[in-house]
């Protein structure tokens, strides 16, 4: 037995706080998360990146999105080569690892640190870097123990043919589908039936994830863990075997819709799975349980003449993400995924960046507290550190946010501001509420006071200039000094001609 608290971080993929019924869902419930947010402290102010792979890495490393040549990741989909018998995994991981950045043995990552401190360390899921990842990798970055994909394009189908433990491929027998039984991201009468169709799908990959948890957590019961769950939910093309039974029934959502509903509820489910299995084990009251996403809103279940996305409205207008932006009721957003912010997943908007956040911790999270401190992603590892008593490396980005945890809010130590990278070029929000958007296509800024301004509507650069000028040297400082690192395109490493 041990003093020390275990360690559960539940990722999420593409989760706009929105869909979450403790965040304001009207059409379902989610009553496992809800049961981390009633015990614990729920987050209204927390931040991610604007989508997944620099969201992984800025959290994994403690460093924001937005500097020149700190990591880079790799494109999706060479993975598929080992289905087509074009390569081994053995030569892939050879090209992975001679493309782009590769860490330097100073560089110290999420897991090291609960390493340091004599943890286990287990990932399970999808892959926690890049876009396609190798088992050498994963173990640098401090996993012990590692189950999942390796490549993120072959995370957008539920049925994987083969998944990897520790490296070994591992073959998932009635799954025969080499994309991963990859859906159609449209919907009609044709999509449905490839959707409703089974052969060749026989396992649901988050099954798979759920058992391999449990083991997990079963194996570890008598000693502290760090364990991380990056789920591929509810991350689309919509896939899930069977419409949850809390939304069969409601006439107010289309089939597709409740599709994607249940694969919001499928992960309800893993959460409610966890804390049942903590209960069993006896180690509930000493299990630090963190739920969050990578990112905002992302609208999967787009339906001619019902539902749109980033790129027009529902009149026809498109979107250009400068003057003009998405909002639930323009484009028809049932659920409003992004809680009535402004925009989606790519976009600085809050909608694209600002996420659900709960953490509970028993015995020292206020029970059904919630906290407006600002944090962002890249704050878990130096919490991590401070939690654990490990020494925090001096090249991190991010604070500690343990004396919020431990409801001290007097010693809480504040972000001057937070910066993340998109699309369009980098934000910044400041600690008393100020945004600040550059914007590379015309060369400009654009500043919100989120304050009095949750949607994002009026934009008061002008009234400010003196605001801009200060928040601009900020900006770009955070970006080296340029604002063209605050872009996805200043992290992408190629890989050559003859993989893709």
């Amino acid at each position: 037995m041990t003093d020390k608290p275990n360690i559960i971080l539940i990722y999420a993929d593409d989760l706009g706080r929105g869909m979450l019924s403790c965040y304001g869902q009207q059409h379902f419930e989610t009553p496992n998360i809800d049961r981390l947010a009633n015990e614990g402290k729920r987050f209204n102010h927390a931040y991610g990146c604007a989508f997944c792979a620099p969201s992984r890495a800025s959290m994994l490393t403690g460093i924001h999105d937005c500097h020149e040549g700190r990591w880079t990741y790799t494109k999706a989909g060479i993975y598929k080569s080992i289905s087509s018998g074009e390569m081994t995994p053995s030569e892939i991981s050879e090209l992975i690892h001679t493309t782009g950045l590769q860490a330097s043995p100073d560089d110290v990552f999420l897991a090291q640190i609960a390493e340091h401190a004599g943890y286990a360390t287990g990932q399970i899921g999808k892959l926690e870097w890049g876009f396609a990842t190798t088992a050498d990798r994963i173990r640098r970055h401090g996993w012990q123990y590692h189950y999942g994909y390796y490549d993120h394009q072959r995370c957008h189908g539920f049925y994987p043919p083969f998944l990897f433990e520790n490296g070994e491929l591992k073959e998932i027998p009635g799954n025969t589908h080499a994309d991963c039984g990859k859906h159609p991201n449209s919907e009609s009468a044709e999509n449905m039936k490839v959707r409703r169709d089974r052969q060749g799908k026989a396992v649901y990959s988050q099954d798979i994830f759920d058992d391999k948890i449990r083991a997990y957590l079963r194996a570890h019961r008598d000693k502290p863990f760090f364990l991380y769950h990056p789920s591929q939910i509810p991350h689309g093309p919509i896939s899930i075997p069977e419409i949850h039974p809390s939304v069969k029934h409601l006439d107010e959502l289309t089939e597709y819709e409740k599709e994607y509903a249940s694969m919001v509820l499928r992960l309800d489910t893993t959460v409610g799975m966890i804390l049942d299995e903590l209960e069993t084990l006896g180690i509930d009251d000493r299990t630090m349980i963190i739920f969050t996403s990578d990112n905002g809103h992302e609208v999967y279940y787009r339906q001619h003449g019902r539902t749109t996305g980033k790129q027009n409205n529902l009149a026809g207008e498109k979107l250009d993400d400068i003057t003009s932006k998405f909002y639930s009721e323009t484009c028809g957003d049932i659920f409003n995924g992004n809680d009535g912010m402004a925009g989606l997943k790519f976009s600085s908007w809050e909608g694209g960046t600002r996420l659900p956040f709960i953490v509970r911790y028993p015995g020292i999270t206020a029970p059904d507290s919630e906290s407006n401190h600002r944090l962002a992603n890249y704050d878990l590892l130096p919490t991590l550190a401070d939690l654990l008593d490990v020494e925090l490396p001096e090249d991190k980005d991010g604070i500690s946010l343990l004396s919020t945890l431990q409801e001290q809010p007097e010693n809480q130590q504040n972000h001057d501001y937070i910066v993340y990278a998109s699309r369009l070029g980098p934000a910044l929000v400041t600690s008393d509420g100020w945004k600040l958007r550059y914007i590379n296509r015309t060369d400009s800024f654009q500043l919100y006071n989120l304050e009095e301004d949750y949607r994002e509507e009026k934009d008061i650069s002008k009234e400010h200039p003196d605001l801009v000028n200060r928040l601009s040297d900020w900006l770009r400082n955070a970006c080296d000094g340029d604002y063209q690192n605050g872009t996805p395109q200043a992290h992408l490493a190629e890989i050559s001609q003859s993989t893709k």
